[in-house]
């Protein structure tokens, strides 16, 4: 068959997976952006005991492959079928799709920690102990000035991160989720053809470029917004007198 023939007759297939794979990286991206700011709080601010729990968690996600976490979670449930039937959960994890997404926010979870950790770690001192001498909250004081700036050390690591859980998505037709490769492995098994993993990897590396460039624009308005917000803050200062 045609390379050409492949995209006209299977493109709805495609579509499908893309769409699939899109909404299993966007979800588990965000799942993780919700959770990672209180775990990199933990990491930077509690004391070593409190945080050992988590950084168990932390080095044995970033420690393994996302592949064996996959595996875990969705043959490794089986395993507990009764228990889970009796806490009303084995209807998520009977889902292929449930797993790998609750794989995916788990493993991204870990990584956007360190990052967020280490844009924290970033802020300057200086700009923390001005906020408190204005009288700000320590809420407020994370809020409107440590989240901002760590957001802005941490923007283009987290970046990368999705693009790598985007192309991580891929594993997750291993466990039966007919997402962009799972499409494409299907329509091989049927036609024999080579080409449609050459598609597949196009979509891919349309999806990355897109994705970066979306990136690239919010972190000009990131900037852009913590500029204006210094300039505000500067020209609210009192001035001192000077003596000619």
């Amino acid at each position: 068959m045609h390379p050409i023939e492949i995209i006209t007759q299977y493109w709805p297939r495609l579509l499908d997976g893309t769409l699939l794979t899109i909404k299993l990286t966007l979800l588990g991206a965000l799942i993780a952006g919700l959770v990672s700011p209180a775990f990199a709080l933990i990491r930077v601010h509690a004391s070593p005991m409190a945080q050992a729990p988590l950084r168990l968690y932390i080095s044995f996600m970033r420690g393994t492959p996302i592949l064996a976490q996959l595996f875990l979670i969705f043959y490794g449930s089986g395993q507990f079928r009764p228990e889970l039937q009796e806490l009303g959960l084995w209807t998520f994890f009977r889902d292929p799709f449930n797993c790998a997404l609750l794989a995916f926010a788990l493993n991204s979870t870990a990584y956007q920690t360190e990052i967020l950790r280490g844009g924290i770690l970033g802020v300057p001192q200086g700009e923390i102990e001005a906020a408190r001498a204005v009288g700000m909250s320590r809420l407020l004081t994370l809020r409107r000035v440590v989240f901002p700036h760590a957001y802005r050390i941490a923007w283009p690591a987290l970046g990368n991160e999705v693009i790598l859980l985007m192309k991580a998505s891929a594993l997750a037709s291993i466990v039966t989720v007919f997402d962009l490769m799972g499409r494409t492995r299907q329509i091989f098994s049927r036609t024999f053809d080579f080409s449609v993993y050459l598609w597949a990897a196009l979509i891919y590396l349309c999806i990355t470029a897109l994705f970066v460039l979306l990136w690239r624009q919010a972190e000009r308005r990131l900037d852009l917004h913590i500029d204006a917000r210094h300039k505000v803050r500067n020209a609210n200062q009192p001035q001192k007198d000077t003596m000619t």
